[in-house]
């Protein structure tokens, strides 16, 4: 993952849970991500689809499936802007980018627990408002 600010990937992420996670998920095999999620993992991932209507997949680990499954995999990746971690929480600006071409911005907030396992998860995207 490449820092939109500097061009180049970070030496030491401000938050490495979940810059992994999305260097995993803009991978080839983005179902690996289901190996980092605790047993009682559960995450809510809304995104605007436009128009002010929005999709919410939120559950357990079958929802995350279920977001894998309708992922356009390849076609999109995920960008750095800023992020931090405090305690068992990381918090992540980024960017989303089909081809290059800047698509929508995100906010992602995880906790990790104390095995290394990410235990809650949300995430909001939208096209209507940009951080860079």
């Amino acid at each position: 993952m490449t820092d939109t600010t500097t061009g180049v990937a970070p030496t030491a992420a401000p938050a490495p849970f979940l810059t992994a996670w999305f260097e995993i998920l803009d991978s080839d095999e983005p179902s690996r991500i289901l190996d980092l999620i605790s047993d009682d993992f559960s995450l809510s991932i809304l995104f605007s689809t436009g128009d002010g209507n929005a999709t919410d997949f939120a559950g357990d680990r079958a929802a995350l499936v279920g977001y894998l499954e309708q992922r356009e995999k390849g076609t999109r990746t995920h960008h750095l802007l800023s992020a931090t971690t405090l305690g068992q929480d990381e918090m992540f600006l980024g960017e989303v980018r089909r081809a290059g071409v800047p698509e929508a911005s995100f906010v992602a907030a995880g906790r990790v627990n104390e095995k290394g396992r990410l235990q809650r998860l949300l995430i909001g995207r939208s096209s209507e408002i940009r951080f860079n």
